[in-house]
């Protein structure tokens, strides 16, 4: 039972962080029945990870765990000074909802850290990629952290910056930093607790969305039932799945070949069904959701930046609901006076210091999105800005707070954007006409010959169907409905009617336009994945919300909507149930949380040379391991120590660098460093690369079949040899 109390000792640390922020987040949600608790370890995470980021950025302070401990002990004492004189009553019932959504935290960290503890290899997919950055973070003393896959040169003598968007990774490499979990196993840690974040920010944000409708039409409000639309909104946005599984029900079908359901229907049939293929749908695109991602255990920035989403629309819903009507500013401001005084009158008063403030943690949310998950940023800060605009209308209110919105998000963002080149060449416009062809180019939009794909309207059904019979059943209840003689309630339709048609949009989007990249056939697969993640994730709390409704409606159309609701809810609601057996197989196997005990059985003189070097190897010196492709085992060792290495995967540096040339150029010096005879020329390229460690393993020896290993004896020193002698590190002179 050693990793319950591995788990446990984790979870001590962010109950810690949680218990520190929460002052601050009980401010921004003070309209929350629950004050928001569950949202407290979150903004602590992001607020210590984003702070040690800045002073790493501008080398003020290392990245060291008595830095870490300092610093939040910096923030304890703020905290003390500054809420220490505000007495605070704690009632029974908010003591009890602390403890429930505490216990459900607990609960959902271990559940799915057993769940990663029946396979918790880091090992495929893009795992690698993911363990890499985790690895030169926690390496790195100050920031930007090295490219692992891409090693120092003539052109960059300290090395390459990672050029991706890596935010997200630098918040799993603080926790471990802070606990002092081996990397490995803080791996599967990092994956279960942005599980549990998810599971109880969601349920605190369909809680309050239900929370405060019963509050506005009932004198007394039923948490029971409260409670019960937290969860349903919380399983759909975390564990819901989508239509695809009416294949269930069917004869199957080749994969990437798919086949109207209609047309093969059967009886109950699982065996065929695999479920991968409900994120690969359309031919060339991908489409993935929550779930899928807990099963696969890939740390992307999409993956990191769940809780991240789920704080920024919680904090949208309590500004756009409470946010009481403001004075236009023009008529704040008065000629005679000042502008200093103008303003200081501005900010003294109630209303527009929360407009302000909140305007600027908007805004900082959006430069968070943008460092985790680079699509994310331009995704919440027009959402943001929509409602401004519903807030503020077309108003000089409107063009300040939205220029204070954007100049927010520019300064946060700056100290990530000064060492990033995005990798996006221009907007493609899809299927475009023959003379928009031949024109090429205009602007940032491309018309690229060739690029068209269409999704099937039966298609894009099948992936979105729940959630647009949802959007449907919602107009067609507020058109029916007499309107509530409630200003909040309005709020509240007009909140969700926006989450509808923004997510609508965002699905709509991939079928005219595309963000170029560096894939030929799958043009439009990452942006109609990164845009339809988070259409999913809003469109969650609108079913939820839509579910709810139903229940003041006409009888007969309460039980029609109802039951086509549990109907589509069915196909929804199987999909974990198909999902995390496939990947896991039977949960009767002992529980490990080392995501690299794989190696012992693979590759054991590799994991001993791995734990070498991360044993006796400080800071990031270059290593020479063979160079592979992409989602293969090849950069393990890089990959398991944070060390950069010569050249990695190579389409992902070529995705990351806009060219083939990065890792191409490199190649043949790689190949002649491990097979060339040349003395001089080995060493002559082991200095231009400043390689300081050089690995020969079993992967090596087989892809270098003239590997001359005799020569590294005259030119480096041999400092480890694996037990069964099938892997070495030599170490330069």
């Amino acid at each position: 039972m050693e990793w319950l109390s591995i788990t446990f000792n984790w979870y001590l640390y962010l109950l810690l962080l949680g218990a520190i922020f929460f002052p601050l987040t009980a401010k921004l949600f003070n309209s929350f029945f629950d004050f928001g608790y569950p949202f407290a370890k979150t903004v602590a995470i992001v607020f210590i990870s984003y702070l040690v980021f800045f002073l790493g950025v501008t080398k003020l302070i290392s990245f060291t765990q008595l830095n870490l401990f300092l610093i939040i002990t910096l923030i304890i004492i703020i905290n003390l000074f500054v809420f220490s004189k505000k007495k605070v009553r704690i009632k029974i019932p908010f003591l009890l909802i602390l403890i429930f959504e505490e216990i459900l935290f607990l609960a959902s960290l271990i559940f799915l850290t057993y769940i990663r503890g029946q396979e918790p290899s880091i090992r495929g997919l893009e795992k690698f990629m993911d363990f890499g950055f985790i690895n030169s973070i926690l390496r790195s003393k100050y920031f930007p952290p090295l490219d692992m896959w891409l090693s120092s040169d003539q052109q960059s003598p300290n090395g390459y910056p990672i050029n991706y968007y890596y935010f997200g990774h630098l918040t799993g490499a603080f926790l471990i930093k802070l606990t002092s979990v081996k990397p490995a196993v803080g791996y599967n840690l990092i994956l279960a607790t942005i599980f549990a974040q998810a599971i109880t920010l969601s349920f605190s944000l369909a809680a309050n969305i239900i929370y405060l409708f019963l509050k506005q039409t009932n004198k007394f409000v039923n948490y029971f039932q409260v409670i019960v639309y937290g969860f349903l909104g919380s399983f759909i946005v975390n564990l819901g799945g989508n239509l695809h599984t009416i294949y269930t029900f069917t004869k199957g079908y080749p994969n990437e070949n798919p086949i109207p359901f209609w047309k093969i229907f059967s009886t109950y049939n699982p065996s065929q069904y695999w479920y991968p293929n409900a994120t690969r749908f359309i031919p060339f695109t991908i489409h993935e959701f929550p779930v899928y991602s807990y099963v696969v255990a890939d740390l992307h920035g999409h993956v990191f930046d769940i809780p991240l989403v789920l704080l920024t629309l919680s904090l949208l819903f309590n500004f756009f609901l409470y946010l009481k009507k403001i004075t236009p500013l023009w008529q704040e401001i008065k000629p005679e006076k000042k502008l200093i005084k103008n303003l200081r009158q501005l900010i003294a008063t109630d209303d527009h210091r929360f407009l302000i403030m909140t305007t600027i943690f908007l805004g900082f949310m959006t430069a968070i999105h943008y460092m985790t998950n680079a699509f994310d940023g331009p995704i919440y800060l027009l959402l943001t800005l929509i409602f401004f605009l519903i807030i503020h209308k077309n108003s000089l209110n409107f063009l300040i707070h939205s220029a204070l919105l954007i100049f927010c998000f520019m300064i946060f963002s700056l100290p990530f954007s000064l060492n990033f080149s995005p990798f996006v060449s221009g907007i493609g416009v899809n299927c475009s006409p023959g003379f928009l062809v031949n024109l090429q180019k205009f602007g940032p939009f491309l018309f690229e010959k060739g690029n068209c794909q269409v999704s099937p309207l039966w298609m894009l059904f099948t992936l979105w169907g729940f959630f647009w019979v949802n959007f449907f059943f919602f107009l067609i209840i507020k058109k029916s409905q007499p309107k509530f003689d409630n200003l909040l309630i309005e709020k509240l339709d007009v909140f969700i009617l926006t989450l509808f048609s923004f997510s609508t949009l965002l699905l709509i989007i991939p079928e005219f336009f595309y963000i170029k990249d560096i894939y030929p056939a799958h043009f439009r697969a990452n942006t109609m994945f990164k845009l339809g993640y988070q259409a999913f994730i809003m469109m969650g709390f609108a079913s939820t919300y839509t579910f709810f409704r139903m229940n003041f409606i006409k009888p007969l159309l309460k039980f029609i909507f109802r039951s086509i609701f549990l109907f589509l809810f069915f196909f929804i609601a199987i999909y974990p149930f198909f999902a995390f057996p496939s990947y896991y197989g039977r949960l009767n196997r002992l529980v490990e949380l080392d995501g690299s005990l794989w190696l012992n059985n693979i590759y054991p003189a590799d994991k001993e040379i791995i734990d070498y070097l991360n044993n006796h190897v400080d800071g990031q010196p270059v290593i020479l391991e063979a160079q592979g492709d992409s989602y293969t085992d090849f950069e393990r060792i890089s990959a398991y120590t944070g060390l950069p290495t010569v050249a990695g995967w190579w389409v992902h540096e070529w995705l990351w660098r806009g060219s083939s040339d990065v890792v191409g150029n490199k190649i043949p010096d790689i190949v002649n460093l491990y097979e060339s005879k040349d003395i001089q020329l080995t060493k002559n390229l082991i200095k231009q690369y400043q390689i300081k460690y050089i690995i020969i393993s079993t992967m090596e020896k087989e892809k270098y079949k003239n590997l001359d290993e005799n020569k590294f004896d005259q030119i480096t020193t041999p400092i480890f040899v694996s037990s069964d002698k099938k892997g070495v590190i030599y170490q330069v002179n």
